[in-house]
């Protein structure tokens, strides 16, 4: 996986907006990344609303997942905004093993599932606080695909939005 300065991140980072709610505002609003569904392993972005956010000590309502099963109702996928930066970084390094290309394009997607990943010790002790459920009906924007040669920068990039009970 390729490494970048910060001085990289922070053009980059400029490039798309100057802060992550501006990051967060042009990235949904850009009509050729909206997706009406999700596909195993890409990478997405959207707004959500937890059916049990009552309950939850903290949840995020912008993830960055990567599905990883479908159910009917929704998914089981890989927030990385539950990992701190090294840790995201370390995740996906290890993830890009099982790239269906390594070719960095926006075909490129991983071939996951809870049962691969949970056989890999290394990864299955990594994923362990950012693998979480979610429901289709409490998606409340598009999906946002983020393609294969922006992980590694989006994933530096602050834009989760915590909620605290």
């Amino acid at each position: 996986m390729a490494t970048f300065s910060a001085k990289d991140l922070k053009d980059w980072y400029i490039g798309k907006a100057y802060t992550a709610a501006g990051y967060r505002r042009k990235l949904m609003s850009n009509p050729t990344r909206a997706r009406d569904g999700i596909q195993i392993g890409k990478l997405y972005c959207y707004w959500y609303d937890p059916k049990h956010k009552a309950t939850l000590p903290i949840y995020d309502r912008f993830p960055m997942v990567f599905p990883i099963d479908r159910y009917s109702d929704g998914f089981l996928g890989l927030n990385l905004h539950y990992l701190n930066g090294g840790e995201r970084k370390a995740l996906l390094t290890r993830l890009m093993k099982y790239s269906n290309d390594h070719k960095q394009n926006a075909r490129v997607r991983l071939k996951l599932s809870y049962d691969l990943l949970n056989s890999v010790k290394r990864i299955s002790n990594a994923m362990r606080p950012c693998i979480k459920r979610y429901l289709f009906n409490h998606v409340q924007s598009p999906f946002v695909e983020l393609h294969q040669d922006e992980w590694a920068k989006a994933i530096a990039l602050p834009t989760e939005v915590f909620v605290k009970k």
